[in-house]
């Protein structure tokens, strides 16, 4: 099967039914009430150019979490940033990236439909299970922590920047997952007292936390975090421990 490069087309508009408060549709089973609702996710999905859907090779995939900028509008937008933004550069990572748009413009992403997406995309692709990788910057960084302390046993590691943390769940959070935080000295969107407490935290717990923390660097943080080469290298590294 052919697949375009670096980018594959827009493969899907995917809808999810899912269970959530705000329903769509209300239906009873059992005596019980069960709240249905729809979420739409459109995303890109980047292969290695090596990548061949007939062969016998599995890859990693590195799920990108866009920030509330990119939220909402053209799916274009979400490669201003991160890893979508390299992509159209040019770079090449050995690893599938799935990079979908929270549909919102000021609604947190929602982690259930995320994680629905992902399994979707794993079983539909050669993908190891056992090397996916998560990371997000701002809104996206605050779900990334979301969904690892919601999904445990999914990520082999993940890298946040400047997101806000659930630090009262923090051990929730897989202690064999390898955490890279990144974080600017003078950001006044997302303090980066929320980094400082939850690295502090998840180190008091002899988890595997690398902390950079910018001097000098306000929201933008991204911006360089992304560009670090050693990141992809790291990811590339790291293997969940069943």
């Amino acid at each position: 099967m052919e697949i375009p490069r670096p980018w594959c087309k827009l493969l899907f508009l995917c809808s999810f039914f899912l269970l959530h408060a705000c329903a769509a549709q209300t239906q009873i089973i059992e005596d019980n009430v069960e709240t249905v609702t729809r979420e739409n996710l459109r995303y890109y999905l980047y292969y290695p150019q090596d990548y061949e859907a007939d062969g016998d090779k599995s890859f990693g995939l590195l799920l990108f979490l866009h920030g509330g900028g990119e939220a909402g509008g053209d799916l274009e937008e979400i490669k201003q940033n991160g890893p979508p933004k390299l992509l159209v550069e040019g770079k090449q990572f050995p690893f599938l990236v799935l990079a979908p748009q929270n549909p919102h413009k000021k609604k947190w992403w929602n982690a259930e439909a995320v994680k629905q997406l992902l399994d979707s995309v794993v079983t539909t692709n050669n993908v190891d299970v056992s090397r996916i990788y998560l990371t997000g910057l701002s809104r996206g960084g605050s779900a990334a922590w979301e969904l690892a302390t919601q999904y445990p046993n999914t990520f082999a590691a993940m890298a946040v920047v400047c997101g806000m943390t659930p630090l009262p769940y923090a051990h929730w959070i897989d202690k064999n997952m390898p955490i890279w935080v990144f974080h600017g000295e003078d950001d006044n969107v997302i303090a980066v007292e929320e980094s400082d407490k939850m690295v502090e935290k998840l180190r008091k717990m002899n988890y595997k936390v690398r902390y950079t923390r910018y001097g000098n660097v306000g929201h933008n943080s991204w911006e360089r975090a992304y560009t670090t080469d050693s990141l992809y290298t790291w990811f590339a590294n790291q293997k969940r421990i069943r």
